[in-house]
């Protein structure tokens, strides 16, 4: 997710230090500004507006945001829908896509909404994602309060493999598609050696610490992926075959992976999050016309048309990414692979900045005292040489996507939001029938289900094709 002014509104809140002093400082002692230092107030808890204190130096309007949402939902995300209806069918994919956009979508806004009642509460004008659920768990039911300490790192931890697994699903996609192009020039390699030669390129781009720099590349990648989606249509409404030649109802151990594969393309938490907390008018940003419910609408809408008619034209050959499924001779379809390969290599330099930021900022720089900038480095580069050798060892596109969509997205996107609410919300603030408690229980539960079984199908399926052909 990038902007003209800092390209590092990705996970920009995600990544921030907690906005209170090592040595403990109550947040009750005084708001902060944004850059963390103490501003004097005489605001009481109830009248003070934590919008009305952010000083973000370069804030977004409604109508930026809104771009930059849509702009970061475009990737291999959408891609990946095709294979994901092959697992689910027709109908039930069209339908358990709105479900989850719905879902993604309320569960967002449960997250939000409790990040400013904290904030509110505390008299804070910004709180990360991992420092709201330490401060929501202090404040919640005693039999989980000891917990509050290390639920940031629980956090952090979530983020930064799930930044890692996007980071390896880039490095798949892009060796992939570059591979199918070069077969059919006779230029045929082995796909670990198109990855071995991405090595190089991907380091050096993960060594910009300046994300300013990839402005004019990341406008670039933007136009790319858009025409390239349109090219892709016009590939898919070619020669449509008929809806009876389609499954309509997909197994029932076949959705868990299309949960995954759907969970990991509608669901960016850290995303959506920093964008929230980069608004001029974060106010917004809710509502039943807000920029996320307008945003997650014309998301979804296109998910399930590239999915629902990708689905239709492939079928159950419908591959890990729909550029895949292109007839590999055609110059259009050579072209395409080599523009999204160029627009995801670009970005992937805006995934890896997320994971070094949370290592280097939070758990190393205030350690190291000498070579700070070597060691930096260091990280950058084994943050890189990490996500290569995971994407080496599992090269099955697909799969990944589903892996990482359950393991993180179902904790980061659901059951998170759920028990940072209930904590919000305690003792006596949970409505009738403390109908609150009940619905977020739900929801814990149902992400709880999500990452184990959509987690334990995906390792399976991996091991399993591995030992195919």
């Amino acid at each position: 997710m990038e902007s003209k002014n800092g390209e590092s509104i990705n996970m920009q809140l995600v990544n921030t230090q907690s906005p209170y002093k090592a040595n403990n400082q109550s947040p009750e002692n005084g708001p902060l500004r944004s850059d963390g230092t103490a501003s004097p107030t005489t605001d009481s808890g109830e009248s003070y507006d934590p919008h009305k204190h952010r000083n973000r130096p370069n804030p977004t309007t409604n109508a930026e945001t809104l771009i930059h949402l849509l702009k970061g939902s475009l990737g291999t995300g959408i891609l990946a829908m095709p294979n994901a209806f092959s697992n689910s069918g027709l109908v039930t994919g069209v339908i358990a896509t709105i479900l989850i956009g719905i879902l993604c979508t309320y569960c967002l806004h449960v997250l939000v909404k409790s990040q400013y009642t904290l904030c509110k509460r505390l008299k804070v004008p910004i709180l990360s994602y991992p420092m709201s659920m330490k401060y929501a768990l202090e404040q919640g039911p005693p039999c989980i309060k000891w917990f509050a300490p290390y639920a940031p790192g629980v956090v952090d931890g979530f983020l930064i493999a799930y930044q890692l697994g996007i980071c390896c699903v880039y490095i798949v996609f892009i060796a992939t598609n570059i591979k199918q192009v070069a077969d059919n020039y006779k230029l045929e390699a082995n796909i670990q050696i198109h990855m071995l030669i991405l090595l190089i390129p991907l380091t050096l781009i993960n060594y910009i610490r300046n994300l300013k720099l990839l402005a004019p590349f990341s406008t670039l990648a933007n136009i790319i992926t858009f025409v390239g989606l349109a090219m892709i249509l016009s590939y898919v409404f070619d020669d449509l075959p008929p809806l009876s030649d389609r499954q309509m109802f997909g197994s029932l151990r076949n959705f868990s992976l299309y949960f995954g594969t759907t969970l990991f393309a509608l669901e960016a938490v850290g995303v959506i999050i920093a964008l929230e907390n980069n608004m001029k008018t974060p106010q917004n940003f809710g509502g039943y016309c807000g920029v996320l419910n307008i945003g997650m609408f014309v998301i979804v809408a296109l998910y399930i048309l590239v999915g629902f008619f990708g689905y239709v034209k492939y079928g159950d050959g419908s591959l890990g990414s729909i550029t895949l499924n292109l007839p590999a001779g055609d110059v259009m379809a050579q072209s395409i692979n080599i523009m999204f390969a160029i627009a995801i290599f670009i970005t992937y330099a805006l995934q890896g900045y997320v994971p070094v930021e949370i290592i280097w900022n939070t758990y190393l720089n205030h350690r190291i005292q000498k070579n700070k900038l070597l060691w930096e480095y260091v990280c950058r580069t084994l943050v890189t040489l990490l996500t290569f050798v995971l994407a080496i060892a599992i090269p099955r596109l697909g799969l990944f996507i589903s892996l990482f969509g359950a393991l993180c997205l179902s904790a980061l996107g659901i059951a998170f939001p759920a028990i940072i609410e209930i904590c919000v919300f305690w003792p006596d603030k949970f409505g009738p029938c403390w109908w609150i408690f009940v619905k977020n229980i739900l929801l814990i539960l149902f992400g709880i289900i999500g990452l184990v079984v959509g987690t334990f199908v995906s390792m399976v399926d991996i091991i399993n094709s591995f030992s195919g052909p």
